[in-house]
């Protein structure tokens, strides 16, 4: 019988249970819950209960994250936000990179159990070429070159894969067109923050999301001092600060999403 992968270090999922309102964080693709970590427990400081699961082949080996799929990703910050549901009268979903995409996804399918997003450089789309190839050089390619610690601060590290498994990144813009086809339905009140400055994805992914939601608050926030995973970068006190104070804004008992908010 084979072995499992060991887990890194930093890589393990964490809940912190505090107040009635809950968060869930959901990290990126190749990441791990160590780019969410210190954001979860801020919000934990600020009486949240927070979830941040380890998405499946994350944490471990690119090799591992190539036998799962999108589905498989979804599946566990599904169960994630039932968690939550369980335990707290309202909740946020959040998440960086592919994590915004699954935050996205979750809005859409259970909206009335998710009462505000917060995105960090969200991925839902790739002005790149090469994707094109994907479906045949998935067979023929295992990997490419990593994606990963897109971070302008130095000294910090997201706990990531070096290599980008092309039968997972395949899967993933499976779930960006997912997410894209349905964004109309998403209604909640959402906070973006882009960084001006993403060696990982261009800007089409920010203006689809805010050009294709029909949320009624939709708030961006351009960040320039951070690189794509700015949950760990020079901006990362901002996005805390500012996320948990939207988050009590639009979890407290009777929100109002015409009020006026002091992010936008």
């Amino acid at each position: 019988m084979a072995q499992a992968p060991m887990l890194h270090p930093l890589a393990h999922p964490l809940a912190l249970d505090s107040g009635r309102a809950g968060v869930l964080l959901c990290h990126g693709f190749t990441g791990s819950p160590a780019s969410m970590t210190p954001w979860a427990r801020h919000l934990a400081s600020q009486g949240f209960t927070v979830r941040v699961p380890r998405l499946p082949g994350h944490g471990t080996t690119w090799q591992e994250l190539n036998r799962t799929r999108w589905e498989d990703w979804y599946a566990d910050v599904d169960r994630a936000l039932d968690d939550l549901r369980s335990r707290c009268d309202h909740v946020a979903v959040a998440g960086l990179s592919m994590g915004g995409a699954l935050a996205l996804r979750l809005a859409e399918q259970r909206p009335s159990d998710v009462d505000a997003i917060v995105l960090v450089n969200p991925a839902v789309n790739l002005v790149d070429r090469r994707l094109a190839a994907l479906p045949v050089l998935r067979h023929v390619v295992p990997s490419l070159p990593g994606i990963g610690n897109d971070i302008k601060k130095a000294g910090v590290d997201e706990s990531g894969y070096d290599r980008t498994p092309l039968h997972a990144l395949w899967s993933q813009t499976r779930l960006w067109a997912d997410v894209r086809a349905n964004l109309h339905r998403v209604m909640q009140p959402l906070l973006l923050f882009r960084s001006v400055d993403d060696h990982v994805l261009d800007p089409s992914s920010a203006r689809i999301v805010l050009a294709g939601v029909s949320s009624a608050v939709a708030v961006e926030v351009v960040l320039e001092d951070s690189y794509h995973v700015a949950t760990l970068d020079h901006d990362a006190d901002r996005i805390w600060q500012e996320s948990a104070a939207f988050i009590a804004r639009h979890t407290s008992p009777s929100p109002s999403p015409q009020e006026s908010d002091p992010a936008r």
